[in-house]
């Protein structure tokens, strides 16, 4: 038996969404990671 692999193309918009997405979780994780990092050092020192 073989089977196929069929490739779904998503709308047009839906990539520019899903980028704006991450971003909008991503930048604000990020800002919040590095803050942390920074005021943790002091107590390694």
């Amino acid at each position: 038996m073989t089977t196929q692999n069929k490739e779904e193309t998503a709308a047009p918009g839906a990539m520019i969404k899903m980028v704006l997405a991450w971003l909008l979780v991503g930048i604000p994780l990020a800002w919040g990671v590095a803050q942390t990092v920074l005021k943790a050092l002091p107590l390694f020192q």
